[in-house]
């Protein structure tokens, strides 16, 4: 996703996939982003392309779940923490929760 071309990740989801992402901006700015593949769609047009990169401090897989801790930092300086909980079916992203703050930091 912090490629030039994050819609790619579209056809690494499944025909029933649902999702939630709650993305706090920090003093009480957060909305939600929430459905199926056009949630999806809409989340990823608000993105800042390439600006931001991700980067995955910890993450585990147990069975079809996978689970990451990271952050995110814009010119090399940190903005926000993030986890995401995934379920995967074939491969593929079946439900997504995400959640991203700035009120806290894990140290990579």
């Amino acid at each position: 996703m912090d490629s030039d071309d994050p819609d790619r990740v579209l056809g690494l989801i499944t025909d029933d996939f649902v999702m939630s992402v709650l993305f706090s901006r920090g003093a009480d700015q957060a909305a939600e982003f929430t459905g199926d593949r056009e949630g999806l769609v809409g989340y990823l047009a608000q993105r800042e392309k390439s600006t931001l990169v991700h980067e995955v401090i910890a993450g585990s897989t147990l069975g079809d779940t996978e689970l990451v801790l990271g952050r995110t930092t814009r010119g090399g300086a940190f903005e926000a923490s993030f986890n995401a909980s995934a379920q995967l079916v074939d491969g593929k992203v079946r439900r997504l929760l995400m959640a991203r703050t700035p009120a806290l930091e894990f140290e990579a």
